[in-house]
């Protein structure tokens, strides 16, 4: 079999690609090989900044196949249409730990799907949680400050998320979550995923509708304890990496329900809790979810870097017949994921294979590095809008209704008229025993070593929630403690030199 031939980047033959060249076998290399240049300059380029947060994941190709035809009233967007089969691409994460990190770690997993419709892409960027642990965006660097490394030790430091989460007790609902059994799955195949907050639907008489999107496992859940995680880790740290990979790889694709919860638009100030509040769910006995389709991983990616590693998702992405709502985390990142994509891989980032749309694109966007596409608005000599020169142009057919949610512009306290112990509260009560007892281990393994005032305020907020859920809590810390210094003392009468020996 004839073997294409090396060439240069520019497309020129390469005669040798295993020597440089030199002024003789002992001489100084020439400037004039431009190849071995060319090849140093690449290898030094060939990263590009790491995601600030979901920086370690993992991605795979499939399709949403919808089932259900009452979905159709709800919403006009195609891709949501009766039969409608759509190609995606899903990536998973973790939040946390950088790219290098360990797969089996307990934290939250990304849920970040990016569907190529006929109206263009919509990226739907979620969660494995329906909650998360704040409901402003002013407090969100903070917050993942607390997760990243301590400036001066540049470790973890539980002190500071313990601290940050003890002063923010609208997190109680996501911390209840992340330290229960979900919290660390065996891979990302046994995971739900959710869009968490809430949506628009608008449908052909442009009635809106509030939505939230859920993507329910049918692999069941799978979940590793502490030291079962340990021991993977201790195994290899590409554990989810390599279950995804090889289950579509034998034709194991792994499947999701797909469902939706259906709110009227006037239904939004009629509960006790904030419908755009991304802390709290709107429960099923209120809103019982809705079938839409199933969603199927058939098709793993050619090349990681270029097709998961570059894979950019942003809030911003949505088609007809899907909205946004006054969630405020949402607004938030609506600017803020599309702009961290600016940064990591350039101005246009969208026009990357993997991002682009598979239908016309035509915008006004001009030059910047990287503009290898040229002009795409439509004519020649239209590159301003408005235009006389048949540029592309607006569609008000596609314009949505008002907000009926309004108000005077102010800075609210985000707490007034919220409980954030009611809803921790019925996902507590739904635990067994043995969920319970896990729990308390869990959080009492994530406190350890934290300040005791700190401690002692969170545990305040447990017993706000149910009063076995301080106690559960505080039992499990004490009898860590117990533990420690028995092991302390044990080392302690330990002979001299038995240690270093074993």
């Amino acid at each position: 079999m004839t073997r294409p031939t090396l060439t240069t980047s520019a497309g020129a033959p390469i005669a040798d690609n295993q020597n440089s060249l030199s002024a003789g076998p002992r001489g100084p290399l020439l400037m004039q090989d431009y190849q071995l240049i060319e090849k140093l300059a690449h290898q030094n380029r060939e990263r590009i900044p790491e995601r600030a947060v979901h920086a370690k994941g993992w991605g795979a190709y499939g399709t949403l196949t919808v089932t259900n035809p009452e979905i159709a009233k709800y919403t006009r967007a195609k891709v949501l249409q009766p039969g409608a089969t759509t190609d995606l691409l899903l990536r998973f994460s973790t939040v946390a730990g950088e790219l290098g990190a360990a797969d089996a770690e307990r934290d939250v997993r990304g849920f970040a799907i990016k569907f190529y419709t006929p109206e263009g892409n919509w990226d739907l960027v979620g969660n494995n949680t329906p909650v998360f642990f704040i409901r402003d965006p002013y407090k969100f660097p903070d917050f993942i400050h607390t997760q990243k490394r301590h400036p001066k030790t540049n470790m973890r430091s539980p002190t500071a998320m313990w601290d940050f989460w003890s002063l923010s007790p609208e997190s109680l609902h996501q911390i209840t979550t992340l330290f229960s059994d979900r919290g660390l799955p065996t891979d990302v195949r046994h995971i739900n995923g959710y869009g968490s907050h809430t949506f628009s639907f608008i449908n052909d008489a442009n009635e809106r509708f509030w939505v939230k999107f859920h993507f329910k496992t049918l692999q069941g859940h799978r979940h590793w304890t502490n030291a079962e995680a340990a021991e993977v880790v201790g195994r290899t740290r590409e554990s989810t990496q390599e279950d995804l990979f090889n289950a579509i790889e034998k034709g194991d694709y792994p499947k999701w329900l797909m469902q939706v919860q259906i709110m009227p638009e006037e239904d939004a100030g009629k509960h006790w809790y904030n419908p755009f509040d991304l802390t709290k769910v709107w429960p099923h006995a209120d809103y019982p979810p809705i079938d839409v389709g199933v969603l199927e991983l058939n098709r793993n990616p050619e090349n990681y870097f270029a097709e998961v590693e570059q894979a950019a998702f942003a809030p911003k992405n949505i088609v007809p017949g899907i909205g946004f709502s006054p969630d405020k985390m949402l607004q938030a990142r609506i600017f803020s994921y599309a702009d961290a994509h600016r940064y990591r891989i350039g101005t246009h980032y969208e026009h990357l294979p993997v991002n682009a749309p598979k239908c016309p694109v035509h915008h006004y966007h001009k030059d910047g590095a990287m503009n290898f596409f040229g002009q795409v608005t439509g004519a020649q000599n239209a590159y301003y809008e408005p235009n006389s020169f048949n540029g592309a142009a607006q569609d008000d057919r596609f314009a949505e209704p008002p907000l009926k949610i309004s108000g005077d512009a102010d800075r609210f306290n985000h707490r007034d008229g919220n409980d954030d112990h009611r809803q921790p509260r019925a996902l507590f009560e739904l635990f067994d025993e043995g969920q319970r007892q896990r729990l308390f281990l869990n959080l009492a393994e994530a406190m350890w070593g934290v300040p005791q005032e700190i401690i002692e305020r969170q545990l305040g907020h447990f017993t706000k929630v149910h009063p076995d859920y301080g106690a559960g809590v505080r039992s499990a810390l004490e009898t860590m403690t117990r533990e420690k210094a028995s092991e302390t003392a044990q080392q302690q009468k330990m002979p001299q030199g038995v240690e270093a020996a074993e």
